[in-house]
């Protein structure tokens, strides 16, 4: 689907997609409090750094699913799974990032990598972590699909 199309929203779930008949977990969705049950209070304040930045790209939905807390724009672009003394997550970008910030790149396709990372504190989301959630806040809203995803001649 193209910018501006429709959403396609599942009936069992509410949850909206892309692409009609998205293949998905069906399951209602839980609690963001849950999640940081449990947790020391430097995690909440983590996440709640990471949102302000990715809130200003744009306009997202906070997906709290059974296992995660999901970032949506017209497809989910990033996950977070709170532990009790940090904040475990990945982006999803349009490209392979080789930095010390990321523990794992998972390669699905050339647009479609999967950079997992953990956050100790919210001072971690600096100018350079922020790019990273504008660029994956972009592939959320696919416009990696058009092209438009920033490419450096220095990444791989």
């Amino acid at each position: 689907m193209r910018d501006g199309e429709p959403m396609w929203t599942c009936t069992g779930c509410g949850r909206t997609f892309a692409n009609r008949n998205q293949t998905h977990t069906c399951a209602p969705l839980g609690s963001v409090d849950a999640h940081f049950a449990g947790c020391a209070p430097v995690v909440r304040e983590t996440f709640a750094a990471v949102l302000a930045a990715v809130r200003a790209c744009g306009p997202v939905d906070v997906l709290p699913e059974r296992t995660r807390i999901a970032l949506h724009v017209r497809m989910s672009f990033a996950a977070f799974m709170p532990r009790r003394r940090w904040l475990d997550g990945h982006l999803v970008l349009a490209r392979r990032i080789d930095s010390y910030r990321f523990r794992r790149v998972e390669v699905y396709s050339p647009r479609n990598v999967l950079h997992a990372f953990r956050l100790a504190g919210p001072g971690e989301v600096d100018d350079e972590f922020t790019a990273y959630l504008a660029e994956a806040y972009l592939v959320g809203a696919q416009e990696h699909l058009r092209g438009n995803a920033p490419r450096r001649a220095t990444d791989r």
